[in-house]
């Protein structure tokens, strides 16, 4: 009877001490995906207006190979610190992209433009990104899936047309399970998960990851302390394979 009543104390130790750290994941008091995430040859980051204008110098010596930049919103906004976060950006060794957030209330056609005009020529840079999440009531009210799908792939039809090359989508596990699951599979993916190492649950391979919202970067000197980190499912030479055009002599000389 000791014996049977030790094993069911253990058991119930080990258990509440998993409810804990469940709850410290969740809640975002530890982080375990960086355990996974330091497992990739290949780092990067993702910034915006919030992370100010970037040293990118710094940045690159701490290890980071890519950084993408948000450059537009919906069918009139314009990041603020995107023309000299792409200027400073480009005169370093990383490659980078630009991203657009997507808006549920404005024609694809619209915001394709913006982002054309806003970014210019792609040549020797990371394809480009539609960052397609809920914001404001969205999430509670979602828009209706046949319109927000077709207006989704107007815009990424644009852009390719334009670039020459397929976009990348970044999404979250919500959104691409409403929107984006069983209708954008040849489309490259760029997915969040801040709380583990995404897997079988989304049912494709990605190519970027998000793996946290919380990291510390010497050169981010914006209104938000913290940078979204990343990680490319590849090698540097893979990840050079995506640029458009392909890389410039300066890239493959230099290595990233």
């Amino acid at each position: 009877m000791k014996k049977k009543y030790k094993i069911i104390l253990i058991s119930g130790i080990f258990f509440l001490l998993l409810l804990v750290t469940v709850f410290l994941i969740l809640n975002k008091k530890i982080s375990i995906t960086p355990i996974w995430a330091d497992h990739y040859e290949v780092q990067g980051i993702d910034v915006s207006h919030y992370q100010g204008g970037v040293d990118w110098n710094k940045i690159q010596q701490q290890g980071i190979s890519f950084a993408f930049i948000k450059a537009t919103e919906g069918s009139g906004m314009v990041d603020r610190q995107f023309a000299g976060n792409w200027k400073r950006a480009g005169e370093t060794n990383l490659c980078i992209g630009a991203y657009h957030f997507f808006s549920f209330d404005s024609p694809a056609r619209e915001q394709a433009a913006l982002f054309q005009k806003t970014v210019g020529d792609l040549a020797g840079k990371l394809p480009p990104v539609i960052d397609v999440e809920y914001y404001g009531d969205k999430e509670q009210n979602p828009p209706e899936k046949e319109k927000t799908v077709s207006e989704i792939k107007e815009m990424l039809d644009i852009l390719e047309r334009e670039y020459k090359v397929k976009p990348i989508l970044y999404t979250t596990y919500k959104v691409y399970r409403k929107y984006l699951r069983d209708n954008f599979e040849e489309y490259p993916l760029w997915i969040r998960n801040v709380y583990y190492k995404p897997g079988f649950d989304i049912g494709r391979d990605w190519l970027f990851w998000q793996y946290s919202d919380t990291g510390i970067m010497e050169g981010c000197h914006g209104e938000e302390p913290f940078t979204d980190r990343n990680v490319f499912a590849g090698t540097r030479e893979e990840l050079l394979l995506l640029l458009v055009g392909g890389p410039q002599p300066q890239q493959t000389a230099d290595g990233i």
